[in-house]
């Protein structure tokens, strides 16, 4: 439950998704997720880094090894995100 109460706070997933392929800056993070102020960046990045989930890189913020595999755990929820949405879109066409 622990995970899940950090994973949905505000921005939390946007940060993880962001830096799902490269390092970034903490200005690059605040301009990808436009409308994030800095405090609540900052907090973000603060808690991601305590659970381990985020590293700091020599030029920024990484994903460390376990963000890596969080990233990868979340594969099957987002297929069946994708079929969900699927059906979710054939019952809206078919009333």
């Amino acid at each position: 439950m622990a995970l899940l109460d950090l994973l949905g706070r505000r921005w939390a997933m946007r940060v993880i998704w962001e830096l799902r392929s490269e390092e970034l800056t903490f200005r690059q993070l605040q301009q990808r997720c436009g409308g994030v102020s800095a405090s609540a960046l900052n907090s973000r990045l603060g808690e991601l880094r305590e659970a381990g989930i985020l590293g700091k890189g020599a030029n920024g913020y990484r994903l460390s090894e376990e963000g890596r595999s969080l990233l990868q755990a979340y594969e099957p929820l987002g297929r069946w995100a994708k079929r969900w949405a699927r059906r979710q879109a054939d019952a809206a066409r078919n009333g």
